[in-house]
């Protein structure tokens, strides 16, 4: 048996989004700013892919600018500000400290650059601290980004909170919802909110293909240049089966949110935490509430993380340790650390994202591995032999290891 449980490094392609993809590799191969009868087919297209998009999201179709993935939006979101006039006379930049790598990277660079970061503290949960972030924000602000839905926890975050706080000093508000599109609902105009990166991929559409919400009259540094496509923001050749099979995969997940497709997948979570929990000792559910319905995160204590995924992935089991894109990275998860877990217990979490297509049968199976894998590393695990030769509780464990984090 294959269990893909990986959604939220990516998602297979739906066959509704394919079939409309395949033409614009074939007939419709245009460019789609020519002027004649092959471009303008094209054109017709990629504009009504980002009609499909802009309701999605509550906003106008001008307000949404094609990019390469959530990235490349998260790069132009927070390089367009800072490079832009708003940057001259404002140089704070404040993030939470759980962001994803295209924000906390693009940051880091920023920082080098003479701009001055800050990073709001998550309480334990995952949560931002509302209390901490207005300690942190001035007049000095010049943008706060904060990812609506965490990629590795799946926490939600207050954004229209943090939007009114940011805007009584006016301060632009960028969020990465990336990971919250086809989950929850995602209404721009009454987050409050300029701007916002989303990806295809994450809701059964192309790689490679993103876009950003850039709220009209904000005008930010383009970080390309050569081209007229996407007003300037974004200059190049566009991208028409990826931009077409994205309007297509926006418009079946927003109709998904008022299904039974979400239910099932909440129930699915719900169903391998419950097991979990019951069925194999010393572990800690990562995160809480509200979160998103498909993502769960386990701490495995005495147990490396990259192990369990290699033995899982042997069983035709795939999950991950957190993003996609630090897969490699040998370091523990930035996120995890930022709620006070140990470096320990991080090393040994692993992360669970369910889709629409998993299933009861493949839930069980995937928790009757885990549980023979579990036994399996821990008996060769000289930190599970010195634990219970302690004869310490796992409270205590815990205390000792995780910042006194029960």
């Amino acid at each position: 048996m294959e269990v893909y449980l990986d959604h939220n490094a990516t998602t297979p392609v739906r066959k509704e989004v394919y079939n409309a993809m395949v033409p614009f590799l074939k007939e419709k191969f245009g460019n789609p700013s020519s002027l004649h009868f092959a471009g303008k087919i094209v054109r017709k297209e990629i504009e009504r892919a980002r009609e499909s998009i802009a309701s999605s999201l509550s906003v106008t179709d001008d307000e949404i600018f094609f990019t390469s993935g959530g990235t490349e939006a998260d790069n132009l979101a927070l390089c367009g500000v800072a490079f832009s006039k708003y940057g001259e006379k404002r140089k704070k930049i404040v993030i939470s400290a759980i962001e994803h790598h295209a924000v906390l990277e693009t940051a880091e660079m920023l920082e080098k650059a003479g701009f001055i970061v800050e990073k709001i503290p998550v309480n334990s949960k995952g949560i931002i601290d509302l209390e901490e972030f207005e300690k942190i924000i001035d007049d000095k602000t010049l943008l706060v980004s904060v990812m609506f839905a965490n990629n590795e926890l799946g926490t939600v975050q207050p954004v229209k909170e943090i939007a009114e706080i940011s805007k009584r000093y006016g301060a632009i508000v960028h969020t990465d919802i990336v990971q919250a599109f086809g989950k929850i609902p995602v209404n721009l105009k009454t987050l409050g909110v300029d701007m916002a990166s989303v990806s295809a991929h994450k809701i059964y559409g192309p790689k490679g293909t993103g876009a950003i919400f850039i709220k009209k009259g904000l005008k930010i540094k383009s970080l390309f240049h050569g081209g007229n496509q996407e007003k300037k923001i974004r200059p190049g050749t566009e991208n028409p089966a990826g931009i077409v099979g994205f309007g297509v995969a926006a418009e079946i997940a927003v109709k998904e949110l008022d299904s039974d497709v979400l239910l099932k997948i909440e129930y699915l979570r719900e169903r391998l935490k419950k097991s979990i929990t019951e069925k194999i000792p010393y572990i800690i559910i990562n995160g809480g509430e509200p979160v998103v319905p498909n993502t769960l995160n386990v701490s495995f204590a005495f147990i490396e993380g990259e192990t369990l995924i290699t033995m899982l992935d042997k069983k035709g089991i795939a999950v991950s340790t957190g993003s996609a894109c630090s897969s490699q990275n040998l370091e523990p998860s930035h996120v995890l650390l930022a709620t006070g877990l140990s470096h320990e217990l991080a090393h040994g979490s692993i992360r669970f994202s369910l889709g629409k297509d998993n299933t009861e049968e493949e839930i069980d199976y995937t928790v009757e591995s885990l549980v023979n894998c579990v036994e399996l590393v821990r008996q060769m695990s000289p930190l599970y032999e010195d634990f219970l030769k302690s004869g310490k509780s796992f409270e205590e464990y815990l205390r000792e290891v995780n910042n006194g984090r029960v």
